[in-house]
């Protein structure tokens, strides 16, 4: 994926075309603000419209397949008119980012492999699109960010984070992928569940989570796969405990997933919360944890405020 933001001068227009993004760090459902310009040689260049369009790879359907480029959203920013020949035209704009805009920045760093750009098309002719492409990087919105942060408290890590073409049965989806977030499980909630993918679902209102959760026994060639959903408003994000919460969530989902399980055997459940309820913050009394340094975990602090279906 080419990210110059200067598109080569068109050898038939003479005209070129530059792309600026006032800041290239954004959100989703915020607008992103930026400039193209668009600059004629010696002859008047007509210009038939202007598309910005975001752009990004993805994997698809089949995984046998090579990941491709994708433009998941486009929008128009100016219709016909006229560059005089040596002279430059401005269109200013401020592109709104859909809500489910997949995240490329968790915690200041860029997400493995996963890469956006705009793309600026300035049509000069039915058979003459010219293309350039700058960077954009997407940082998480607050609500997304506190349960990323939450299950990294709660001990998970971020193994990948993709793209994947389509939507997911029975999820309303507006855009044409969707972002998955893969996670080593958690110690304290290993057992019941070796895989646990994070999808999030997002619009103006709130956020519906998706647990993907999955049980494998490589010996015995088993595996169980189930599906939690839980929702939550975006509005008072910041006076929940998000601990408490996603705690709530996955405790939820992995009982669920031990129960649908076909196999009892192996199929656990998680009757204890796994977090240390306390705030971290709280000295610890000598004597508790390991030499006064850790509190043990504690059997309340359910996780309130989504609704599971």
């Amino acid at each position: 994926m080419r990210l110059t933001g200067v598109s080569r001068e068109s050898g038939w227009t003479g005209l070129s075309v530059r792309t600026t993004l006032s800041n290239p760090s954004t959100r989703p459902g915020l607008r992103l603000p930026g400039r193209v310009t668009l600059a004629a040689g010696p002859d008047d260049v007509l210009v038939r419209h202007i598309r910005l369009g975001l752009v990004t790879t993805v994997e698809p359907d089949d995984p046998a397949a090579a990941r491709r480029l994708v433009q998941f959203f486009q929008l128009p920013i100016a219709g016909r008119f006229v560059v005089p020949a040596g002279r430059r035209r401005a269109v200013d704009f401020a592109l709104p980012l859909p809500w489910e805009t997949p995240v490329t920045i968790f915690g200041g760093v860029p997400l493995l492999s996963l890469r956006m750009g705009l793309r600026t098309e300035v049509s000069v002719d039915p058979e003459l699109d010219q293309g350039a492409m700058v960077p954009v990087f997407v940082h998480p919105i607050p609500t997304q960010q506190h349960v990323l942060a939450a299950l990294e408290t709660l001990g998970f890590m971020i193994r990948q984070a993709g793209l994947q073409e389509g939507g997911l049965p029975g999820v309303e989806h507006t855009l044409p992928l969707h972002q998955r977030w893969g996670y080593w499980v958690a110690p304290l909630y290993a057992g019941p569940v070796t895989e646990l993918e994070v999808i999030f679902v997002t619009n103006s209102a709130g956020l519906e989570v998706i647990f993907w959760m999955d049980r494998r026994l490589a010996l015995a060639g088993i595996t169980h796969q189930s599906i939690s959903r839980f929702r939550i408003w975006h509005a008072g994000a910041d006076r929940r405990d998000w601990i408490a919460t996603v705690d709530g969530w996955l405790r939820q989902a992995i009982n669920r997933h031990a129960m649908a399980a076909a196999h009892a055997d192996w199929s656990a459940q998680l009757n204890e919360s796994a977090h240390v309820s306390r705030h971290p913050d709280e000295p610890v009394h000598p004597g508790y944890g390991l030499g006064g340094t850790a509190g043990a975990a504690g059997v309340g602090g359910g996780g309130g405020g989504g609704d599971g279906t």
